[in-house]
């Protein structure tokens, strides 16, 4: 196989709809906030339920993968790069809000994503 953009997109994109299991820490929304020039991750705290869904520890209710979810953060992580987001949450934040290596590989990605797209302006989506 060639190393080509889109090569190494139909992978990543075959990989993204492998199943993970969800880690019991919580979750983050990460989003670009230009104006400021900052990568964005907001934590949320959930409960891993007996069918390895994530649910709302005030609620019980399940967390919906899609769609819009009212629900109130713990915390926001700010960083100007993907290192700076990471030191902050894996280094400086006691306890660590991720409990799952994979969790954390994933949110590497996703922070050095969001990095190239607020430097190169083009749009960020989570994966």
């Amino acid at each position: 196989m060639d190393l080509t953009a889109e090569n190494l997109a139909a992978i990543d994109d075959k990989l993204s709809g492998r199943h993970i299991d969800l880690d019991p820490a919580g979750y983050f929304i990460i989003y670009l906030d230009r104006e400021a020039g900052l990568i964005s991750a907001k934590h949320f705290t959930n409960v891993i339920d007996e069918h390895g869904l994530a649910v709302d520890p005030e609620t019980g209710k399940v967390i919906p993968a899609r769609g819009k979810v009212q629900r109130t953060h713990t915390t926001v992580f700010t960083g100007r790069t993907a290192k700076e987001l990471c030191v902050k949450i894996f280094e400086e934040t006691q306890p660590c809000p991720v409990s799952l290596f994979d969790h954390a590989a994933y949110l590497g990605r996703e922070f050095v994503r969001a990095e190239v797209a607020l430097v190169t302006g083009q749009e960020y989506v989570q994966d």
